[in-house]
């Protein structure tokens, strides 16, 4: 864990090594984030991380959204996620898949990205099994513009979870309160 004070201390080198895994494989984000700091809350270096990849252009976007893997998809199976994804599909149940669920995911990884040009994301640790397959069979009908908006939506909140785990709350308590958003 790093508190705000060792990461605004920190060059742009040690800031993208420190915070690089925040968005799956782009820690060029962390290393444009690191130009607007000193961050006075932990909710205010996701905004300047947000708003890298606001500013990145739909190429970098599409980019990162592919750096994505599928849900129980080769990788998991290879044992080749990084070790964030490992343990957000595994809070999820996704590395205890029976036959039948594991056919589901690859059917529905396949049919997502033949339609969309992108693996389906979704902020595993936000729900479960039932709730991915439900939002998988929700969005598959969706246009590409409005799933590579969802896609980003949810990185967000995949990095705002990683960000917590790896950033603890400002204190005093009541400074931020119980959440921070951003």
């Amino acid at each position: 864990m790093w508190s705000l004070a060792d990461l605004n201390a920190m060059d742009r080198a040690a800031f993208r090594a420190a915070l690089g895994g925040i968005f799956e494989h782009s820690p060029w984000i962390a290393e444009g984030a690191w130009a607007h700091g000193p961050f006075a809350s932990r909710a205010a270096l996701l905004a300047a991380m947000k708003g890298v990849l606001a500013g990145a252009g739909a190429k970098r976007q599409l980019a990162l959204i592919r750096a994505h893997p599928d849900l129980a998809g080769k990788a998991a199976m290879a044992g080749e996620l990084t070790e964030d994804s490992r343990g957000e599909q595994a809070s999820a149940g996704l590395d205890r898949l029976g036959a039948k669920e594991f056919a589901r995911f690859q059917e529905l990884n396949r049919a997502y990205r033949e339609r969309h040009g992108f693996p389906f994301i979704v902020c595993v640790r936000l729900t479960d099994k039932a709730g991915i397959f439900a939002a998988y069979e929700r969005r598959l009908g969706n246009d590409r513009a409005t799933e590579t908006a969802e896609a980003l939506a949810q990185i967000g909140e995949i990095a705002r979870l990683r960000l917590e785990g790896l950033v603890p709350a400002n204190w005093p308590p009541g400074e931020e309160g119980s959440r921070w958003d951003a």
